[in-house]
């Protein structure tokens, strides 16, 4: 482990029979240079990194500039961007990022995973409504109101016409996925599934930032968890940061209307570009490369038709 860590030039040379704290730190600068959590602990996820071969991170390259040729036009100087693999947002300013938070982006699963796309954040809304997404309705609450109509309390049943209906008036049993008339939508409160904020930039995929009250995920090393919305660590320093631009003091703005506990929109004064985006290989501003494990697949997808056009790596020696 010693000697391949100072080949890779995460640590300088040192000679020792133990597991020593030169070891440990060189462990540490590895794991944090591949989104790994920096306790210094050689453990099997570990292992595994340090054990993908040239071969194996020069495709992650190869893939990586491919998607840069596809993604080759200038940024504005002040955007957001999500990177899925690193599970963090952060805003970049001129080149350089001003806020950085953990994410939980979507589930490994077909219909979960989140997209790819750029778009604009116009507004953010404070003590948000859940407006439930008819998949969610139909294939996880639906069952379990057939069950028992007094499942999942907190969400009000809605009527084509707007009206919220009284869940006891309803047969559900009647209605399957396709038939179910109704619509479900959670108030705002502290245990939103949206938490007490969300950040819009509407597109055709639904997916929004936002909070939840599932904090204990964001301690987790790979955080591939949500319906395939990004969920925010930090999301009212990412709110103060937004507000900055328009607002002298930003964190006093948002807690009053937070402290109203009333759903409230807020348009961003300066809109911002928002980028979610794919890659597992990248450098820093510091030269440094970075590494992520290709949580969807999409990174080996690439690189299969980039060698079905006749990428080939055979003269890569280990």
């Amino acid at each position: 482990m010693r000697n391949r860590l100072i080949r890779m030039g995460y640590m300088r040379k040192s000679a020792s029979q133990t597991y020593d704290e030169k070891l440990t730190a060189g462990v540490q600068q590895f794991q944090h240079f591949h989104g790994l959590n920096p306790d210094g602990v050689a453990g099997p996820g570990t292992l595994a990194e340090v054990n993908k071969g040239v071969q194996q991170r020069l495709q992650q390259v190869l893939v990586a500039l491919e998607r840069q040729r596809w993604n080759n036009r200038p940024l504005a100087k002040k955007h957001v961007w999500v990177n899925i693999p690193d599970y963090h947002v952060d805003i970049i300013q001129n080149g350089k990022s001003t806020f950085r938070s953990r994410v939980v982006v979507g589930k490994n699963d077909p219909d979960r995973r989140t997209p790819e796309f750029s778009d604009v954040m116009e507004h953010m809304v404070i003590n948000p409504s859940w407006y439930i997404p008819r998949s969610i309705t139909t294939k996880e609450y639906l069952p379990l109101l057939k069950r028992n109509p007094n499942a999942v309390s907190r969400m009000q049943i809605i009527a084509p016409n707007g009206k919220i209906v009284n869940r006891n008036a309803i047969n559900f049993a009647q209605y399957n996925a396709k038939t179910f008339p109704f619509s479900m939508k959670e108030p705002p409160s502290q245990g939103n599934a949206l938490g007490l904020v969300k950040f819009m930039f509407p597109n055709k995929y639904n997916i929004y930032l936002h909070d939840t009250p599932s904090k204990n995920l964001f301690g987790k090393e790979a955080r591939a968890f949500s319906h395939g919305c990004v969920r925010v660590h930090k999301p009212f320093d990412f709110a103060y940061e937004l507000l900055k631009a328009q607002e002298s003091d930003a964190q006093g703005y948002f807690q009053n209307i937070l402290k109203t506990r009333k759903e409230r929109t807020v348009k961003l004064a300066q809109p911002l570009p928002v980028h979610l985006v794919y890659y597992t290989a990248w450098v820093d501003p510091k030269g440094r490369a970075n590494y992520r494990r290709d949580v969807y697949g999409r990174d080996a997808r690439i690189f299969a038709a980039l060698a079905n056009a006749g990428v080939s790596l055979r003269s890569v020696q280990g």
